[in-house]
């Protein structure tokens, strides 16, 4: 298994700063989230002179690029051109800056848009993009988020659009703590696209998600990784904490960076033992 971590565990962090605190809590990679105001320097403007020194620093590093976090959104036929547009660029810089995969979402179903439409609409606009991503190199994986957290919605779109570069990024929270699956019925029904993870253990207290230590919220990580390893998973599993998140405040990524990548490292061997 590879993991990483998305940028919003410390925003703060210069790209140095980032690849740095990986290596040192043992980490195979990191994910910049984009358009986010983050300190990594990683966006859609970056000059293509700068993205290829942030190539050049990431290998040299020894680490990856595990993904560049979009904020994409596909199912609101307003603004569904532009998020085009944006995915195209993001693709982009996913492949000038050496990352494999860009995360999209399927994003908040526009007014009075079906559900069937809606599969329908993102489905094509992924379509738009898919040949360019092959292209390039990257695929793009669209997460288990939003109006989309129920993985039958996600595999229609999969099934419609039938492309190599287009896939899934499997947030394994979202489907259980919204009550739409179970972990396996998530995996059985995504196993075919799963190209990237974010993981990350919580539960819903007073309609908001907030994250727990691994282990301690209602998200089975140690089967996940079980299934995982069913199917030789060979891409990231990337963990999305955002700081103010948090049951307990004081969990700064200093903290929290090195314990939860504990924790999976610790279900990833003995799921290992148990074969």
């Amino acid at each position: 298994m590879k993991y990483s971590f998305m940028t919003f565990s410390c925003p703060q962090l210069s790209l140095k700063e980032l690849l740095e605190t990986a290596k040192r809590y043992g980490y195979d990679g990191i994910e910049p989230r984009i358009v986010s105001q983050h300190q990594h320097g990683i966006e859609m403007d970056t000059p293509a002179a700068r993205r290829a020194e942030i190539k050049k620093q990431v290998t040299e590093s020894g680490l990856r690029l595990s993904c560049i976090a979009t904020s994409c959104v596909y199912a609101n036929p307003e603004t569904t051109k532009q998020n085009i547009a944006d995915t195209l660029r993001g693709i982009d810089l996913a492949a000038d800056v050496g990352a494999p995969v860009i995360r999209v979402f399927g994003g908040v179903l526009g007014k009075d848009i079906s559900r069937e439409n809606a599969v329908k609409l993102v489905a094509e606009s992924l379509h738009t993009v898919a040949d360019h991503a092959k292209e390039s190199g990257v695929t793009v994986c669209l997460e288990t988020h939003d109006d989309w957290c129920d993985p039958k919605n996600v595999a229609a779109v999969m099934r419609q659009v039938n492309h190599p570069a287009i896939a899934v990024n499997w947030d394994i929270m979202h489907p259980v703590r919204m009550k739409l699956a179970t972990m396996d019925e998530a995996f059985e029904t995504l196993k075919p696209w799963i190209r990237h993870l974010h993981v990350h253990d919580g539960d819903t207290i007073d309609g908001k998600t907030t994250f727990m230590p691994i282990g301690q919220g209602i998200i089975d990580h140690k089967r996940a990784i079980e299934r995982l390893l069913s199917i030789n998973y060979s891409g990231f599993l990337s963990g999305e904490w955002i700081g103010n998140r948090w049951i307990d405040t004081s969990d700064t990524y200093d903290v929290h960076l090195p314990r939860e990548l504990a924790a999976m490292k610790r279900y990833e061997k003995e799921n290992k033992g148990m074969t």
